[in-house]
């Protein structure tokens, strides 16, 4: 008998030390994210921000944790027109814009429905569908948890911003030159509540099934979550991992670079000043991790990671076998976080992509390279090599070099395209988020599709030139762009004049290429370029 009491007096101590651990590491962190004052009103995050007088000081120095820092002063906004852009008498954006090369008519002609990405009727079909779905799910889900939901079923606007986004895309690009969508899309995305948050595929893919022999960022560093807002769009979440002055470490490999929020909020801006529009819309955002993320998700995985730091400040982190670390975890302060939001394209049940490696891509090992790397006469291999040979598609990759060169992207190893519009239809510029890295250092590997093949279509040339000379200058038309977003300044000075100076190395490269191989062998001309060249090239110099 005294044996039995001891082992109920055992059992009863155990379970009492059980609670008191669940009372303390699970529900009072709980208890005092509730009881904790909010920052700022929900809806509202920039409130607070868009009422400090003067400009935004020095960013703090880097810190070795990723954590100290997450969300950036922002200076006032300017003003603004109805299309979204910074008005003014003075505005080198808005000159830029109204220059003929901007309003050229595009070739080939939008002739009819086979030009666009999606038929509309279709598209509203498979929308429908897919909320009526979400609909069903967040029902049982609720009623899974014994809970009451005083909100009314989602209904599918079609003039929803994000809907009207998919219906635009063509041929030419994801949007138009004058879209107002453009401007709706990227104020939808800064304000509307979220209602759902998840891992993106990509962090699911990894999700129990990190490799360690790959030399590859492991998921747990380059966080992104799939944000669903109440009109039931969707965006690409990546929070702010560095600050502004921060530069990658020069010993650093391109592979295990961070991944910044506000190269993707930069590399929009300066992908729609080069007319290319082959980035999808995106924006900076303060989010609310706790109200906007781990009260709306319903992945087990990610509330499971999220955590109060020791100084009160609510964090998560993505999670992998050998990642699963809170040091490499995200954090608002106390619940407020930096990061870029962008757009999602049309599902691929509606518009299937191909994703073709890029015939520059790097080794992605400590010591490797590729033939490029180190055949001076490897785009003549290139040329021979369907569909290279034959289409558009040589001239839009040395597009594509020459935008990340801008930007200083060493990590295209892939590039994607919609099948509907076949081999000379456009490559979409994704993932641009370790871009603007290091404004001191000028990557000139990557323009080695340029400066190997020496071709460039003329209307990418004639909009470089224009962005070189003084009333258009590059870095004075992005610093203009970029105050239209929440989270201004969001790039740096130096980052800025970085741009000017990597401008006129693309501008001598190609004239290198004319003096070697004639003006008529390199630039390649097109219908489009013609027109632009009768009424602007008297403004140019070469």
């Amino acid at each position: 008998m005294p044996g039995l009491r001891r082992d109920r007096l055992l059992t009863l101590l155990l379970l009492g030390a059980l609670l008191s651990a669940d009372l303390y590491f699970h529900l009072w962190p709980q208890v005092q994210r509730q009881l904790r004052p909010r920052e700022r009103p929900p809806g509202c995050p920039c409130a607070g921000r868009a009422a400090s007088p003067g400009p935004a000081p020095a960013a703090a120095p880097s810190a070795p944790h990723p954590a100290a820092h997450n969300f950036s002063r922002a200076r006032p906004r300017a003003e603004q027109d109805a299309g979204g852009r910074r008005r003014g008498p003075g505005s080198k954006l808005r000159a830029l814009f109204a220059h003929p090369l901007y309003n050229v008519p595009e070739e080939p002609p939008l002739l009819g429905p086979e030009d666009s990405l999606l038929a509309s009727q279709e598209a509203l079909r498979y929308y429908r569908r897919k909320v009526a779905r979400w609909n069903r799910r967040h029902k049982m889900y609720k009623e899974q948890l014994n809970l009451t939901s005083l909100d009314p079923p989602l209904q599918l606007r079609p003039e929803a911003s994000w809907v009207q986004f998919h219906l635009g895309i063509n041929r030419q690009g994801l949007y138009s030159r004058s879209s107002p969508v453009v401007s709706k899309l990227l104020h939808d995305m800064r304000h509307f509540p979220t209602i759902s948050a998840d891992y993106s595929q990509d962090e699911k893919a990894l999700l129990g099934a990190c490799d360690c022999t790959q030399i590859v960022k492991p998921s747990g560093v380059h966080l992104k979550l799939v944000l669903r807002f109440s009109d039931f769009g969707k965006a690409m979440f990546k929070p702010m991992r560095q600050q502004r002055d921060e530069e990658t470490p020069e010993d650093f490999f391109y592979f295990i670079d961070f991944q910044r929020h506000n190269a993707e909020i930069a590399a929009f801006h300066l992908d729609r000043i080069l007319d290319f529009r082959r980035v999808p819309p995106t924006v900076g955002r303060l989010v609310n991790v706790t109200k906007e993320i781990l009260e709306v998700t319903k992945n087990e995985i990610l509330q499971s990671v999220f955590f109060v730091s020791p100084a009160s400040n609510v964090c998560f982190f993505a999670k992998c076998p050998y990642m699963c670390k809170t040091e490499y975890a995200v954090c608002g302060n106390p619940h407020l976080l930096e990061g870029s939001l962008s757009a999602f394209l049309p599902s691929l049940n509606l518009a299937p992509r191909l994703s073709v490696p890029n015939p520059w891509i790097r080794s992605y090992s400590l010591a490797g390279k590729e033939e490029w790397e180190v055949n001076p006469l490897y785009c003549d291999t290139v040329k021979q090599i369907y569909p290279h040979n034959s289409s558009n598609r040589l001239l839009n990759i040395i597009d594509m070099a020459i935008f990340d060169f801008l930007t200083g992207n060493m990590d295209r190893h892939h590039y994607e395209m919609f099948t509907k519009f076949g081999d000379d239809g456009f490559l979409i510029h994704l993932d641009n988020a370790r871009g603007f890295g290091r404004h001191s250092h000028d990557e000139l590997s990557i323009l080695s599709p340029l400066s190997q093949c020496c071709r460039i279509k003329r209307k990418t040339l004639l909009h470089l030139q224009l962005l070189a000379q003084a009333d258009y200058r590059l870095s004075d038309v992005m610093r203009e762009s970029l105050l239209e977003d929440q989270l201004t300044p969001v790039l740096t000075e130096p980052h800025l004049l970085a741009l000017d100076r990597r401008l006129q190395t693309i501008l001598q490269t190609v004239e290198g290429c004319i003096e070697a191989h004639g003006e008529q062998s390199v630039v390649a001309n097109g219908p489009a370029e013609r027109s632009a060249l009768d009424s602007g090239q008297a403004r140019l110099t070469s």
